[in-house]
């Protein structure tokens, strides 16, 4: 599928867009240009598909949302994002969005409905609610939500009308605006058979619609990897991994991850599967403030793009944007303009080239994963697909070393130098790619 062979893009729109931290409910901005303004730029990084997320109507961070139906008015109208995803289509880029069906926010119409006629309105089957207790608002009654979070409110999916409710939405926005995906928010949280009707509902439509989900612990999540529920998932194990891995010189971490995922084991765990990867997101560190040694940020990204999955980088790091949790997480998600997109091109150059020679190869897209070398500061695993086979090396140390791949000979794919196999060199803090001949 095209989203098996794709290079994502994640954008944080409100962020992205410098949008008001809060929704007053006013008037409307026209935000959305900004991100169609990089449009062509992300062709040129190579860029195939875009994760937007969150962007339906929502009180303050768009995962508190009030209306399924309405792109949050601090970006723009329904009327200019279909314009957006017209623009990205007839770039080649699919664009795929934030599906938040767990929770809403307080201001959602059938809440605020049952808080002001609390048993007088059937909105009050849409949640989890006790009128014999109360809230941290004061409501006069309580009710379940995310996590703790009591400005979350937890949706009860068992409900049929709020089924209809939120299938309806999906087809809205597919029928109205032609997206190609769905990224489904605290999918650990979600039933099976919601990801199984939501799956029937999208292939009414489209039978390449992709359906990611959010899983925060994947180990316990690929019976849900199948044509009746998701295409992925997203891949917190292995991002955890790399960045720990070359943190702490130790490239066993990593690499016990990937062949506990995707070897030829019997009991590894995706075999066959595409997760999507990252190195960093809306809600964890900046890659480049989380890596502590600066030069093998180059190898970390060579590891994304060469590792079974999806690649997915995060907007701003292919820049070297930095950004901590702080300031309730809005340090990791900038407007776009306070980035400078100038003090790290060697990023931005390596996304590049690394998003065409995977392009290019389908044992990167498709491939096995088996393990060829390893030590505490280098590595190297092989991927094939088709006959074709291709083997990424890594060192991160700070002395070169040469590594022996076995017999043959290979191509580095990045510079095109042909070298034998068993005489492999690798400068400190670098990686290669190569291609057996």
């Amino acid at each position: 599928m095209w989203f098996d062979e794709g290079v994502f893009y994640q954008i944080y729109p409100l962020g992205f867009c410098g949008a008001e931290r809060v929704n007053d409910f006013g008037g409307i901005s026209h935000r959305l240009g900004k991100i169609e303004a990089e449009i062509p730029r992300l062709k040129e990084l190579g860029v195939t598909a875009v994760i937007l997320n969150p962007l339906f109507e929502s009180e303050r961070h768009g995962y508190d949302t009030v209306d399924f139906f309405r792109v949050d008015r601090r970006l723009g109208t329904n009327e200019e994002f279909k314009s957006l995803v017209e623009k990205f289509h007839a770039e080649g880029i699919r664009v795929v969005l934030d599906g938040v069906f767990h929770h809403t926010g307080r201001e959602f119409m059938p809440f605020k409905e049952v808080r002001e006629k609390r048993e007088g309105t059937d909105y009050r089957f849409w949640f989890q609610i006790n009128f014999a207790g109360d809230s941290p608002y004061h409501d006069g009654f309580a009710y379940d939500n995310w996590e703790g979070h009591a400005e979350l409110v937890k949706l009860r999916l068992e409900n049929c009308d709020l089924q209809r409710y939120l299938m309806d939405a999906v087809r809205f926005w597919i029928d109205e605006f032609g997206i190609d995906g769905l990224r489904l928010d605290v999918c650990y949280s979600l039933p099976p058979w919601f990801m199984e009707m939501l799956r029937a509902t999208v292939r009414e439509k489209r039978q390449d619609f992709f359906l990611v989900g959010e899983v925060i612990h994947c180990g316990n999540f690929a019976q849900n990897l199948c044509p009746e529920r998701l295409d992925s998932v997203t891949n917190y194990e292995c991002y955890k991994g790399m960045v720990s891995a070359f943190n702490s010189n130790n490239l066993f971490e990593i690499e016990h991850s990937l062949t506990r995922l995707f070897s030829s084991q019997p009991w590894a765990l995706y075999t066959g599967k595409r997760l999507l990867n990252f190195l960093d997101n809306h809600d964890v560190l900046r890659v480049f403030t989380a890596l502590q040694d600066k030069r093998n940020l180059l190898p970390l990204y060579t590891l994304l793009f060469t590792i079974p999955g999806i690649p997915c980088v995060y907007y701003g790091s292919e820049f070297g944007a930095e950004g901590d949790k702080s300031d309730n997480d809005y340090r990791l998600r900038p407007c776009i303009d306070e980035i400078d997109k100038t003090a790290r091109p060697e990023i931005s150059a390596h996304v590049r080239a690394f998003a065409q020679i995977r392009k290019n190869s389908r044992a990167l897209c498709y491939g096995s994963y088996n393990k060829v070398a390893l030590a505490n500061t280098n590595c190297a695993f092989e991927r094939c697909k088709d006959g074709e086979r291709v083997i990424a090396a890594f060192n991160i140390a700070d002395a070169p070393v040469t590594l022996n791949l076995g017999g043959g000979t290979a191509r580095d794919l990045l510079t095109n130098e042909e070298m034998p196999l068993n005489c492999v060199s690798l400068p400190p803090h670098s990686s290669r790619v190569l291609m057996r001949l």
